[in-house]
């Protein structure tokens, strides 16, 4: 058995659909057995129509907190430049409550230009992200300290992205749950140097949750995923559809592995 339940998540993105379409979706998903259901925090399609419809992470979180009952739920992954860190501590907190202790809080550097662009943040350079995450990681922590009241739990930080030299050390410093993607090889690899990351911060590698972004068709590659050390799956379906069949035989998976 590995240090991490398995688990099966899927990432609802929120783009070219309606919202009555994304809620069912959501609702679907948690009624099949899924562990944790995501967003993502963008302002514009990622695929498609680029000027598609689309809609805003986390207001969306708010609602899905109030229309879940059991899953996690959390945004896959928040952009750190987006928001003042304290105020983003503050949200994940009032979600946190909302859901009763349910929120996973999923950010990084930000990529998409964009999204930067057209709504007046300054893009910079990777390592200026990069800086800007690790400033949003400490103020966030030092935030919920201060709040009153404060998160029902210690509120698991996901970060996502997949940088050996400063990415994975935030990871080591700050995080529950990496998120990566690549084929087993890759997530191997980085999978080392987090743990070396993780040697040299003090932190116990077995302590953070090693999560991988995958399609539904991917399925057949689980088992060495699995091998190579992650625990969390998470499968995107895109709209306006949102076909959700093929989690069925995700879980199924889950569940054997897990002996449930």
């Amino acid at each position: 058995m590995t240090a991490h339940p398995i688990k099966v998540s899927v990432q609802i993105q929120p783009q070219h659909a309606d919202y009555p379409a994304i809620r069912r979706a959501v609702a679907r998903a948690e009624e099949m057995g899924v562990d944790a259901v995501f967003n993502w925090d963008h302002f514009f399609p990622l695929s498609g129509d680029p000027n598609g419809k689309h809609f805003e992470c986390w207001t969306m979180l708010g609602a899905w907190a109030e229309a879940t009952e059991r899953v996690e739920i959390g945004a896959l992954v928040t952009c750190a430049a987006y928001r003042n860190p304290d105020l983003l501590a503050d949200m994940a907190r009032t979600v946190d409550h909302i859901s009763n202790g349910r929120l996973i809080l999923g950010i990084g550097a930000g990529w998409f230009r964009r999204d930067f662009d057209e709504y007046g943040y300054r893009f910079g350079t990777a390592g200026d992200r990069l800086r800007g995450l690790e400033e949003a990681l400490r103020r966030i922590d030092a935030r919920w300290a201060k709040l009153n009241p404060p998160p029902l739990r210690k509120i698991p930080i996901m970060v996502g992205g997949g940088g050996e030299r400063k990415t994975l050390r935030y990871t080591a410093r700050h995080a529950d749950i990496w998120h990566g993607f690549g084929d087993p090889e890759t997530i191997a690899r980085k999978n080392r140097i987090l743990d070396r990351w993780c040697a040299e911060e003090g932190t116990d590698p077995s302590k953070i949750e090693r999560s991988v972004g995958l399609a539904a068709s991917q399925i057949d590659h689980a088992d060495r995923y699995l091998e190579v050390g992650v625990t969390h799956f998470t499968i995107g379906v895109d709209g306006p559809d949102y076909e959700l069949g093929p989690l069925s035989d995700w879980l199924a998976w889950r569940d054997e592995r897990n002996g449930s």
